[in-house]
């Protein structure tokens, strides 16, 4: 896949591709001649699920060589990655990468220090650790603490953290936002917004590429760069498909019509033929003309179907360089079957209802809380808020400690893995399951339609991308006897790209049930067309 536009080389550039390609480790071809520098701006990294843009950052980082070509840095690099587990025993200050210039310090200020203690001793480093972590919402966490022992979302911005206290020239971000709150999110998107150096990121947040310089698209067609933040490529994409479909369509319109004028001067051609067969056949023509008439038409036929093959030949190269320019890639679409909710129908009711946990904190509540027909809510709140818990309480995961819940409509969840589907399941197997009235022909005719079709029913869970894995749960729940009323759902984009979150989005404005819905992407509640927020 060639890349469709190279920026010229900059003597700036902290990392430089030249004439780059990377393969999958069964050796398949993500991209390849790929000239591209990485200078002082911010770049955006998009395109689908399993095209390549997180391997461009390993070859960014050097963490993986080129399968063909080179990557050179002339700065330093650092890599936030999407996931990190913590080492048993390892704090905050150790992933900050500060406990041993920390415990230098320390042995100063008690009067335990070498020689060359006092020669390192950094006296700036905690006026650094106080303004770095504030940046990043992490203001007066204690550096002893376990890093285990912070949520997801704050392991992610104490890792940035830790990227901003080494000052690489060049930082590259994997999905830096993902299992961010709202508040997060926007204190890493100001971090990136601030950024002196370069920044790379991967990332599907709307909000954060729109903070960008330029968007790097990767796709089956190639690597295309794109100036601007994320809705100028958009609204470059959209044209530019516009004019490929359009293309596409014209060039299968040329290569219909020579094929068809083809077809009529081969049917004309053998008329005559046949109409200078019968006058010979009644010998009242000199031999002589009979001849020459004969050679004519061999040499006019001739020259003709020479043409036709050039035109056709013509034709279809065209068409071949039309289709070239549009993505083959299946769309994915999500058919929503009608739920027959009744408009005043009562789905959800929340009276006074808590939820405690175990050690007797109360987690939610007292709420009280009523949602009908197809009505559409969003819940918001700081990450620990009880979200997620005030979610299980409303599908009947969890009961509640103290109030009242009346679950009066059929209601399902879907979190952000789809935990309701087992990874060890076909996705066949999981329909059963889930439908146990249902026979193997239902299955296959329901999955069907959500683009689970023959042999990709028989795929196992646990190997489905993030797209495919909501589909798949959604195929399940959705077309049993009686699909639910009300479908929550819990951070459903986090592991979803672009295009799939589009789809989900196009999706949901065509069920007709009531939504109830935990989500920090603006982008995806704004598309939804939410009714009403419940703060917590």
């Amino acid at each position: 896949m060639p890349i469709r536009q190279s920026p010229s080389a900059s003597p700036s550039a902290f990392a430089t591709f030249d004439k780059v390609a990377a393969r999958t480790s069964e050796g398949a071809p993500l991209f390849d001649n790929l000239s591209l520098t990485f200078g002082a701006e911010r770049t955006g990294v998009v395109g689908r699920n399993g095209v390549g843009k997180t391997t461009l950052l390993h070859l960014l980082a050097g963490e993986i060589a080129p399968a063909e070509g080179a990557v050179a840095r002339s700065g330093a690099v650092g890599m936030l990655h999407q996931r990190h587990d913590p080492a048993p025993g390892e704090t905050a200050a150790r992933t900050l990468g500060v406990d041993e210039p920390l415990a230098v310090v320390a042995r100063v200020l008690a009067g335990e220090a070498s020689e060359r203690d006092l020669e390192d001793a950094d006296w700036t480093l905690q006026a650094r650790l106080d303004e770095v972590l504030a940046d990043v919402g992490l203001g007066g966490l204690a550096l002893d603490r376990p890093t285990a022992s912070l949520s997801g979302g704050e392991q992610t911005r104490l890792r940035l953290a830790a990227l901003m206290m080494q000052r690489p020239d060049l930082l590259l971000l994997d999905e830096p936002t993902n299992h961010l709150d709202v508040q997060a999110r926007a204190q890493v998107t100001e971090v990136v917004g601030r950024w002196k150096g370069g920044v790379v990121v991967v990332s599907h947040d709307r909000g954060l590429l729109r903070r960008m310089d330029r968007i790097l698209e990767v796709s089956s067609l190639g690597v295309r760069l794109h100036g601007g933040g994320y809705d100028a490529y958009v609204a470059h994409r959209a044209v530019e498909r516009e004019a490929a479909a359009r293309d596409l369509i014209e060039a299968e319109r040329d290569l219909a019509r020579i094929g068809a004028e083809i077809q009529r001067r081969a049917e004309t051609k053998a008329r005559r033929d046949g109409a200078g067969r019968r006058k010979a056949s009644r010998g009242d023509m000199p031999k002589v003309l009979l001849g020459a008439r004969a050679e004519r038409a061999e040499n006019s036929g001739g020259r003709d179907h020479l043409l036709a093959q050039r035109q056709a030949d013509q034709a279809q190269s065209a068409l071949v360089e039309a289709r070239s320019r549009v993505e083959r890639t299946r769309t994915l679409t999500i058919p929503m079957p009608p739920t027959g909710l009744a408009a005043g129908r009562t789905v959800l009711a929340l009276d006074r209802a808590v939820w405690r946990a175990p050690d007797g904190r109360v987690v939610v509540g007292p709420i009280d809380l009523q949602m009908v027909g197809p009505e559409r809510m969003a819940v918001a709140g700081a990450n620990g808020a009880g979200k997620t818990t005030l979610l299980r309480l409303a599908v009947g995961d969890l009961e509640p400690s103290a109030g009242r819940v009346d679950r009066p409509a059929p209601a399902v969840l879907l979190d952000q893995d789809v935990a309701l589907l087992r990874p060890d399941e076909t996705v066949i197997a999981a329909w059963r399951r889930l439908n146990p009235g249902g026979s193997d022909n239902d299955a296959h005719a329901a999955l069907a339609r959500f683009l689970f079709r023959n042999t990709a029913a028989h795929r196992c869970v646990g190997e489905l991308s993030g797209g495919e894995r909501l589909r798949a749960g959604l195929a399940c729940v959705l077309t049993g006897v009686s699909p639910p009323q009300l479908l929550v759902l819990d951070e459903p984009t986090n592991h979803l790209d672009i295009e799939s979150i589009a789809a989900v989005e196009a999706a949901l404005n065509a069920y007709d049930g009531a939504l109830l819905v935990v989500s920090h992407d603006a982008d995806f509640l704004s598309a939804l067309n939410i009714d009403r927020t419940l703060s917590l």
